[in-house]
């Protein structure tokens, strides 16, 4: 059961100089219930449980329709906040020379990521969840397109705050996607129509607003992929002027990039190449239309390569640079596993045009395990060899076989001075530490909190006797966020490991140190940290810290220091470690929490405390469970705040860290009300570019009164032989402490376990009850759910399987109505566009029907976020009149069972009348299974 208090009006304190200052609601609650059930069958009914989330103060990333983008506005978005980017765009990004020798200095990537599973449904700023798309390879990338849009969600998608944080900390410019879909996909030649509508003054609305967006947001432009057919040379020319809009009105430094798709008469006809069919989408004249072209994946079939070797000539004919041009590979199916013309892309005497890559989020779509994803992508990105600087040359009797994109495509760092941090943090984590004390021991995952990652991953170097030791990011132990740098393997004395680790550009001044924070094994290994300088990059200098200090709560951390003012004058262009043997150690462990440049005579001031600290939303669920929506102003005198963190305050003084941030707007998840807890503090710390804290202040917001329990439970199966048993689970609200349960007919006939199982012997209907209690109150539920019949002694059968089935609508023929009976859960039913979207079996004759079983995205392997939430099942003995059997509000599971009474009927009817849990209208099921007796 939820009940919420939106917007609360607020008595909030002022910070006057002392440590904290301090805010709290005072108000009165005014409460409004919502439905919490996640079943109501009409008939009757064998589950009754509750919503497990309180999302309604969840900010979710943005995402329109044409229509819809012109009717929003920063003012009038309550999420637009937490949806803007707070990193700008870092702009010195250095290069050098290639560590491998193979890698083109010219040519650039473009990534078309999908960073969410879905367009609905991205949390704004991140999610207690770890296991998540924490992209890190950013130094072979050169523009990310944060990839989305469907016709069923939305089919313009800006990139969420955290991309847009991570993407510019990294020195890379991040677009938003425009998808105008296919028409078997559900696009609509209307959607481009109503984008490319244009006013009388000659202005484009929809072109305005897509800039506004990306001011307010903060990123750094559009990409526009046309591909819904029926567009005529009208439309085209329309594009065009749309285009040149674009131009015309985005800020200097914003990019418009096109996907080669839409052809100057009409068409969707993708060309894979620059030519007079398409090149007045790129360059009119003086006239620049697109900043960037990303060209078709048919580029590599042979039909297609006359006209691609001739593009870098035809932008060059244009007065643009070839590299404008990306040649894209599609890379979703099958990433590294796949084959791809390198030798057109890349041959000996330079690569002609840049590159694009479709989807490089495969390593993390195909990986189950956080780890197994950093493993595929360092494959990806750096090659089979785990070595960027060893990624293979092209194998002339193998030559389109993946040797990683460091084979190509020359590094690119953001290190530049004049000072630097890195806690190798990758943005999310399984716990969180702060200065080695771990404050946070749950899951947790935003972009916006990346670091710098690596430069190589991994160049390692060993000399003497044995293996050298083997780095990687580890989840296990921090010093600052939730990973370190953790180097290990078997130590040999006398012999040494070197980690190469970063490319800089820091010119060293006279103060300056260099540090690492590390956390051994063992003391059997020297650890010295190595420069090099850029007269000489590839020759370090290794220098041990002589005084090693405790640092960490638990002084489990050594921190080490080397003062640099014998390099005054001289710039460091690469950081490595060195771990040498002191003696045998054959499970030699470091973990490297902290690698720090800093000017020591530069001491950042502790920020003061931040102003009008407040709750401005709360939810709350089931009386126990509360999310919240906090805001500040950023401090307004002294030291700037780089970020915040967020702290929960217990009852007994004890902290647990809620997140950080580097914007002045902050969601709160959901958090458990502890025993007894009638409010909550919520503290906000500002944090310097030192990772110092600065004041604190505070605010508290009331929990509503404890709540008595909700009943509810559902039963294994409910149409049973004599003789046989029924498991009951309790679905009762969490706060339930105590079970009394009623069995008439059964043996036992009653219980007061959790979980009972029951045995009926004799035939009949029976109904069961449940009272659940606790210290506040009691509720009780009563069904008639039961049903025993010599009949059912043959067991149950799915009647629906191979049956003839109907549709109000579809995708196209590999997602048509019989996807859903065929009995494979790899198949759909998927139907698009204004709901409710309907699904009729027709039994072929009267059943007697006991369940419904509904398969729903998850189960097929899509996202929980395109499960099924509202839907209605109904039965019908002639097809023309109906009666509700099961109705659902808010489903949220992958697989949902619905029993009802042993009911006759021919024909059975699924409405769907919310098909996702955010806005994607797509209804989306892989089986209608309906059970009943033979």
């Amino acid at each position: 059961m939820k009940t919420k208090r939106r917007k609360p009006a607020l008595n909030v304190g002022k910070s006057s100089g002392s440590k904290f200052a301090d805010s709290k609601l005072t108000l009165k609650p005014v409460w409004k219930k919502t439905l919490g059930t996640a079943a109501v069958a009409l008939l009757a009914f064998s589950a009754l449980s509750f919503g497990r989330e309180a999302e309604a103060a969840q900010p979710h990333s943005s995402y329109w329709y044409p229509n819809t983008l012109l009717e929003w506005s920063p003012s009038s978005d309550p999420d637009a906040p937490f949806n803007r980017g707070s990193i700008p765009l870092q702009a010195k990004r250095i290069q050098g020379a290639p560590v491998n020798p193979n890698a083109d200095k010219d040519a650039q990537v473009i990534a078309l990521s999908a960073m969410y599973p879905s367009t609905s449904g991205a949390p704004s700023q991140g999610s207690d969840v770890f296991h998540t798309y924490a992209f890190g390879f950013w130094q072979y990338v050169d523009k990310l397109v944060m990839w989305g849009g469907s016709a069923g969600e939305g089919i313009i998608l800006p990139p969420s705050a955290d991309v847009i944080d991570a993407a510019h900390k990294n020195g890379v410019p991040v677009y938003g996607t425009v998808f105008l879909p296919q028409t078997e996909h559900g696009g609509k030649i209307q959607w481009m129509r109503d984008m490319l509508k244009k006013d009388s003054d000659g202005t484009f609305p929809v072109a305005d607003k897509l800039i506004e967006s990306a001011r307010y947001y903060g990123f750094d432009g559009w990409f526009i992929n046309q591909e819904t057919q029926g567009g005529t040379a009208q439309d085209a020319a329309d594009m065009q002027d749309f285009l040149k809009y674009l131009q015309q009105i985005k800020d200097p430094d914003m990019e418009i990039l096109w996907y080669d798709s839409m052809i100057e008469s009409g068409p969707i006809r993708w060309q894979g190449a620059l030519n007079g069919q398409n090149d007045g989408f790129f360059q009119q004249g003086g006239q620049t239309v697109s900043d960037a072209m990303f060209l078709d994946f048919r580029w590599q079939s042979s039909s297609y390569l006359p006209a691609f070797r001739s593009s870098p000539a035809a932008a060059e004919a244009l007065g643009r640079s070839p590299y404008d041009l990306f040649a894209g590979i599609d890379v979703e199916a099958n990433g590294y596993n796949g084959r791809y013309n390198w030798p057109e892309l890349f041959p000996a005497g330079g690569a002609p045009m840049s590159l694009g890559l479709y989807r490089p989020d495969w390593a993390f779509k195909n990986s189950s395990t956080q780890e197994e994803f950093l493993e595929k992508d360092e494959t990806f990105w750096t090659g089979p060899a785990g070595d960027p600087s060893r990624a293979a040359a092209i194998d002339p009797a193998n030559p389109y076989a993946w040797r990683g994109i460091a084979a190509d495509i020359a590094d690119k760092s953001v290190v530049t001075g004049p000072e630097f941090i890195t806690h190798f943090g990758t943005g999310n984590g399984r716990l969180f530490a702060v200065n080695g004390e771990i404050v946070r021991e749950r899951e947790w995952s935003s972009r916006s909190l990346q670091d710098i990652l690596p430069t190589w991953r991994w160049m390692i170097r060993s000399e003497g006797d044995g293996k050298a030791l083997e780095p990687s990011l580890d989840f296990e132990r921090a010093y600052y966020g939730g990973s370190s740098l953790k180097v290990e393997g078997g130590l040999v004395k006398g012999a040494s490991t070197t980690v190469n680790l970063y490319r800089t550009q820091i010119p060293v001044e006279k103060t300056m140190e260099i540090s690492a924070v590390v956390n051994e094994s063992s003391k059997n290994a020297s650890v010295q940290i190595g420069v090099s300088f850029a007269e000489a990059p590839n020759d370090y200098v290794f220098l041990e810290p002589k005084n090693w200090q405790s640092a960490g709560k638990d002084k489990s951390w050594q921190r080490g220091s080397v003062k640099l003012n014998a390099y005054k004058g001289r710039t460091i262009a690469g950081i490595a470690l060195k771990f040498g043997g002191k003696a045998g150690d054959e499970t030699y462990r470091a973990n490297i929490g902290e690698l720090a440049v800093r000017t020591v005579s530069d001491n950042a001031r502790k920020p003061d405390a931040v102003t009008g600290l407040a709750v401005t939303d709360n939810d709350f669920r089931d009386g126990i469970y509360g999310d919240a929506r906090l805001k500040w102003n950023a401090p307004a005198a002294g030291e700037s705040a780089a970020f915040y963190r967020v702290y929960r305050e217990k009852a007994n003084g004890a902290r647990e860290l809620v997140g950080e941030t580097p914007n002045t707007v902050y969601y709160v998840p959901e958090l458990r009300r502890a025993e007894g807890e009638e409010e909550t503090t919520l503290i906000v710390a500002p944090v310097n570019r030192h990772y110092e804290a600065g004041k604190e202040s505070r605010v508290s917001f009331e929990w509503p009164a404890y709540p008595a329990p909700q009943a509810g439970f559902e039963a294994d199966r409910t149409l049973i032989a004599p003789g046989e048993t029924v498991r009951f689970a309790d679905r009762s609200s969490e706060v339930t402490t105590e079970w009394s349960w009623s069995f008439p007919g059964g043996a036992p006939s009653s219980s007061g376990e959790r979980n009972p199982s029951v045995v009926y012997n004799e035939p009949g209907e029976y109904e069961v009850t449940l009272i659940a209690k606790n210290r506040v109150g009691e509720d009780t539920l009563t069904r008639r759910m039961i049903t025993v019949t010599e009949e059912a002694a043959g067991g149950v059968t799915d009647l629906a399987r191979g049956a003839d089935v109907t549709a109000s609508g579809f995708t196209n023929a590999n997602e048509a109505p019989p996807m859903a009976v065929d009995g494979d859960d790899k198949t759909k039913w998927c139907a698009v566009g204004d709901g409710p979207h309907t699904l009729t079996v027709d039994l072929g004759e009267a059943r007697k029907i006991s369940e419904f079983v509904l398969k729903h995205a998850e189960t097929g392997g899509e996202p929980a976020a395109f499960n099924t939430r509202a839907f209605t099942l109904r039965i019908s003995d002639d097809g023309e009149n109906w009666t509700d059997a099961v109705k659902v509000t808010d489903n949220a599971s992958g697989l949902s069972k619905h029993a009802i009474p042993l009911t006759s009927a021919r024909y059975v009817r699924l409405v769907v009348d919310k098909p996702t849990q955010g806005g994607d209208t797509a209804a989306r099921i892989y089986a209608l299974e309906v059970m009943g007796l033979e």
